[in-house]
């Protein structure tokens, strides 16, 4: 029975994370639910004739995803050349959305409405882009080192270094820098 489990889920997974994807990034709600199609309800009818209770609850096709335990950083607002990405935690947002609001992992730059610090502690070289959704449960996000920031969109990697300026800040605030590995 249990291989049976398996070889459903192997045959469905990619299925349901693309379903995940697609539709929760269009779910504006705080209490994220999942409406699935035909084809994952007859995954969940198969499942449930396992004999399993702790897989699926019968009696609704709904899937409670997450409760934002965190508040998300913004999402980039076009994928043009006008993208930066934060120096120290790499999160990508356009150049006007860090001039709004600064980058929501690293407060103490205090980057809003200061075009200097924003030039300063952002880069628009870098490669990769990653959208993270749950970063504490992302194996992904850890790899990465970015599983404590707040859900958004980050670079895999930056190709220049932070200021000594802005290390110091870091240091002050006693905020972990790690510099990149490359440059």
């Amino acid at each position: 029975m249990l291989a049976q489990f398996s070889r459903l889920i192997k045959n469905h997974s990619s299925h349901l994370i693309t379903h995940f994807v697609i539709d929760s990034a269009l779910l504006p709600c705080r209490r994220r639910h999942l409406l699935l199609c035909h084809r994952c309800r007859h995954l969940i009818r198969r499942l449930q004739r396992l004999h399993r209770p702790w897989v699926f609850p019968s009696s609704t096709y709904r899937v409670n995803i997450q409760k934002m335990a965190i508040a998300p950083a913004q999402i980039p607002t076009s994928f043009g050349h006008e993208l930066r990405a934060c120096l120290r935690c790499r999160l990508v947002k356009t150049y006007d959305q860090f001039r709004e609001s600064g980058c929501e992992n690293c407060q103490f730059f205090k980057m809003e409405e200061d075009h200097e610090r924003v030039v300063e502690c952002t880069t628009p070289n870098f490669n990769g882009i990653i959208s993270v959704m749950d970063p504490s449960r992302s194996w992904a996000a850890r790899w990465l080192r970015i599983g404590k920031f707040a859900p958004g969109v980050y670079t895999l990697a930056v190709s220049e270094a932070l200021p000594e300026e802005m290390q110091a800040i870091c240091e002050d605030e006693r905020v972990q820098y790690v510099p990149p590995k490359r440059l």
